[in-house]
């Protein structure tokens, strides 16, 4: 299975920070976090990782081609204008090839089992599911069994980790959208299951949320 790292975004929740820095490329622990993903991918047993670019590109290009060690087939899908994460990856399906690929947040820190990763018979989504963190209080759908549906209590935060078909894309026009509707149309058809995952998990788009990810590996390493 082929993945995909979400890197075009400007993070502008991270002030100062990414004026000169593009998210992806901010450290922790002293590597930048697009490095840890692709490591994560490489020990899960993916060998072709397509990333799209958009926000201070070249600064992300020039990382990627320095990343040789990893076994990793990388290739870019590059947006002169942000195409959002519905168009971003539709721009990318030509690399991306017609199987079903995982796809990740640039900007997510969890231990996830990416391995364990599939995507089920008849569904053209799976999602990884958190409970709601302070910053999405109100959680981005509910459950119903091993689906995940639009209405419902208790809600729970789409992770930024899962696996779509590309037939999810069936239709869409090239351009600027977001994913959410197509997720929600899915939903309508029981076409999208998911998981609540209880592990670690930190939406990394803010400064402290950086800050905290940084406390905890070196944590982790004491």
């Amino acid at each position: 299975m082929k993945a995909m790292l979400l890197a075009a975004g400007r993070g502008e929740r991270m002030g100062a920070l990414t004026q000169e820095c593009p998210k992806p490329l901010l450290a922790v622990a002293g590597k930048p976090l697009l490095r840890h993903h692709l490591e994560r991918l490489a020990q899960a047993g993916i060998r072709e990782v397509v990333i799209n670019t958009s926000y201070r590109a070249r600064q992300i290009e020039d990382f990627l081609q320095q990343q040789s060690d990893l076994g990793l087939a990388l290739h870019v899908s590059h947006e002169p204008a942000r195409l959002e994460t519905g168009g971003g990856i539709h721009n990318a399906l030509p690399l991306l090839g017609d199987a079903p690929f995982l796809l990740m947040n640039g900007d997510v820190w969890s231990d996830y089992p990416l391995q364990a990763l599939s995507l089920p018979a008849q569904a053209l989504a799976y999602l990884v599911l958190v409970a709601n963190p302070e910053h999405n209080p109100r959680g981005d759908f509910a459950v119903r069994g091993p689906l995940a549906v639009v209405e419902g209590e208790p809600r729970y935060t789409f992770s930024g980790i899962s696996v779509l078909d590309p037939r999810l894309f069936r239709g869409c026009a090239a351009g600027r959208f977001p994913l959410a509707p197509l997720l929600r149309e899915a939903m309508g058809n029981n076409q999208v299951q998911c998981e609540i995952y209880q592990g670690l998990w930190i939406d990394v788009g803010t400064p402290q949320r950086l800050q905290a990810v940084e406390q905890l590996v070196q944590e982790q390493r004491q």
